[in-house]
């Protein structure tokens, strides 16, 4: 299948593309000027927010940052302890804090994945019953938070995460009511075919992370024969329309579905320091954006 005309999908940015990251030791992270201004230059309209403090927490001069470039806000990506009810508290707290700001500064959607507790995504400790069934109820309840504040929230199948793989992605669609962010590479990673998913439960897809992922790099992580953060080094992330994800076949078979939500471009990416590396996600992202608009 060609990919599909992209001209009226509602197609966002966002900061990890250009190296911007949560895990300590990522890399070099550019400057907010540089990061929004290119997506501006790109033609992009809106970003989700990227890790804490990178964008401003007050919401008046979030609006303002993103407004100099032309830019609205779609979200943002939470990766909060689901799991442990000693940390329930603190995980409701972030919660409504991060919705707060996301609804005071006009976005739309809280982006939750089920983070482990540890630093970064190259460990992933198994859970309990008892722990499963709390994830799902803190899940549910930041879900109600989000509503409250007129926001969708989703839950992010991830990497290092506590839903990562095809059961636990299966298992998460049982158990809870909440839609899912379907992000394509970090399911093609975890071992769920995206485009299945999309098949089976397009009625469950409340958001769109659209990734290309070279296949084989992908099974290197999967049998453990290469961490996460090493893979993404590697470049296991491709410009959209280079890597083995049917991204074509994924956009339009949800757009058959009626799915009208954002569609965020995202090729996680470390950068190094050469200095070459910098315009790595302009150029990867312009390329990804020709593909998706058939050009």
């Amino acid at each position: 299948m060609s990919a599909p005309a992209g001209a009226d999908l509602r197609l966002a940015g966002a900061p990890i593309t250009w190296g911007v990251c949560e895990v300590p030791g990522w890399g070099p992270m550019l400057p907010v000027d540089t990061v929004l201004g290119e997506m501006a230059e790109l033609g992009l309209t809106a970003t989700e927010l990227g890790p804490p403090g990178y964008l401003p927490d007050d919401p008046a001069a979030l609006k303002g940052v993103l407004a100099g470039h032309g830019l609205t806000l779609v979200g943002s990506f939470a990766a909060l302890v689901l799991h442990d009810p000693h940390r329930l508290a603190r995980t409701l707290t972030a919660a409504a804090h991060t919705a707060e700001l996301i609804a005071a500064a006009g976005g739309e959607v809280l982006v939750l994945a089920a983070a482990t507790g540890l630093d970064g995504y190259d460990t992933r400790p198994g859970l309990s019953d008892a722990e499963w069934g709390q994830l799902i109820a803190t899940a549910e309840e930041i879900g109600r938070i989000a509503a409250g504040r007129g926001l969708r929230a989703t839950l992010h199948p991830h990497v290092g995460t506590h839903v990562e793989n095809a059961a636990e992605v299966e298992r998460f669609l049982r158990d809870s009511t909440l839609p899912l962010c379907l992000d394509t590479g970090h399911l093609l990673i975890g071992g769920t075919d995206p485009l299945d998913l999309v098949r089976r439960h397009p009625d469950r897809i409340g958001h769109v992370h659209l990734k290309d992922v070279h296949a084989d790099t992908a099974a290197l992580v999967r049998s453990g024969a290469l961490t996460y953060a090493e893979a993404v080094g590697r470049g296991i992330y491709r410009p959209i329309g280079e890597g083995d994800v049917p991204v074509a076949e994924i956009v339009a078979t949800l757009r058959a579905a009626g799915y009208r939500n954002w569609y965020v471009l995202e090729q996680d990416m470390r950068l190094g320091d050469d200095p070459a590396d910098a315009d790595l996600p302009r150029r990867d992202t312009a390329r990804g954006l020709a593909h998706l608009r058939g050009d």
